[in-house]
């Protein structure tokens, strides 16, 4: 596993609750799920080149609601 870079975020509670509701709803961790938006965030902004893995990018995207009841 690579090294990983630790440190002190301090958020307002609705911020923080609002990323814990979210984390829950894309059965990620808190943790998780900031580093997936920054990471989101950088790249979206051309500030670095894409270092969410992709089966991560996957899982959040919505899934299609194929039928088997359709043509």
């Amino acid at each position: 596993m690579s090294k990983r870079d630790s440190f002190l975020l301090r958020l307002r509670p609705e911020v923080m609750e609002a990323m814990r509701r979210w984390a829950e709803d894309e059965f990620r961790s808190t943790n998780g799920q900031i580093e997936f938006v920054l990471a989101r965030a950088l790249e979206q902004a051309g500030r670095s080149k894409p270092i969410v893995p992709r089966e991560m990018v996957d899982e959040a995207l919505p899934k299609s609601t194929e039928s088997k009841d359709l043509p």
